[in-house]
């Protein structure tokens, strides 16, 4: 699936994600480092982590991706929403390969701190599989925003 070029460069030049879950204790968000892999977003996270424990009752979220602006003809941003699954064998071998691209500082083989490192080792995988775009552009008009539906394109 071919995303319109400025949602595209988008999601490549930012690195945080605000998910929204909801689960037993209600509704929940929580901002994480992603990697883009075509449409979808990778992201690590404890598994006991209080949005993960929502994902795994519920893998439907909604997420946001956005500046923080001073002016409300300049924002620009995209939300997402889509289900979430955890990554496996083969699958998660890539996601690592592909997060570590982006965020070296993970990376085994470099000069990594040994505190990421014990961390790293105790998170989970993710990919955020989106079923609708909505990318906000102010500067086309208060309230722009154009939709890309993956599930009925």
């Amino acid at each position: 699936m071919l995303l319109p070029q400025p949602v595209a460069d988008y999601l490549s030049t930012h690195h945080v994600a605000t998910l929204a879950t909801h689960g037993e204790q209600g509704p929940w968000a929580a901002a994480v480092f992603y990697a883009r892999d075509d449409v979808s977003l990778i992201f690590l996270s404890s598994p006991n982590s209080r949005h993960c424990l929502n994902l795994a009752q519920n893998p439907r979220c909604a997420a946001t991706i956005q500046e923080d602006y001073h002016d409300w003809r300049a924002i620009k941003g995209i939300q997402m929403e889509g289900r979430v699954r955890q990554l496996h064998d083969e699958e998660e071998r890539d996601a690592q390969q592909l997060y570590q691209k982006k965020f070296p500082f993970i990376n085994p083989l470099g000069n990594v701190a040994p505190q990421i490192l014990k961390a790293v080792a105790r998170v989970r995988w993710f990919r955020l599989e989106p079923e609708c775009f909505y990318f906000i552009d102010n500067s086309k008009g208060f309230g722009h925003r154009d939709v890309i539906d993956l599930a009925r394109d």
